[in-house]
């Protein structure tokens, strides 16, 4: 069996959190999102996944889709392992609600 993973692979895979978190923030405020440990540590471990995922897709790929910032990706997910107590809220709370669905919109 070829266990060779391909971009589409990895799209699909960021696909599939970029929903997942649209999805579980669509009614949720930056007041219920700090309050719910569960749920800030499930949406922080998803935009790890989507940033681990983005820096295996091909340069090829990368470049056909410059509109796409893919150097902010990279970027978020260091901030969010390497400082994990000192993450804006407010950062992570926009990106959450702004961010994750245009990017969800630029990959369709």
């Amino acid at each position: 069996m070829d266990n060779v993973k391909t971009d589409k692979f990895y799209i699909q895979k960021i696909k599939q959190d970029l929903e997942f978190i649209s999805r579980h923030m669509k009614n949720v405020d930056i007041e219920e999102l700090n309050a719910n440990e569960v749920l800030l540590d499930s949406m922080l471990f998803r935009m790890i996944q989507i940033s681990e995922n983005a820096r295996k897709l091909t340069e090829e790929f990368k470049q056909t889709r410059e509109n796409i910032p893919w150097s902010a990706l990279y970027g978020l997910r260091n901030r969010i392992v390497h400082d994990y107590g000192n993450v804006d809220l407010n950062i992570v709370y926009e990106t959450l609600k702004v961010d994750i669905p245009d990017l969800l919109e630029l990959l369709e």
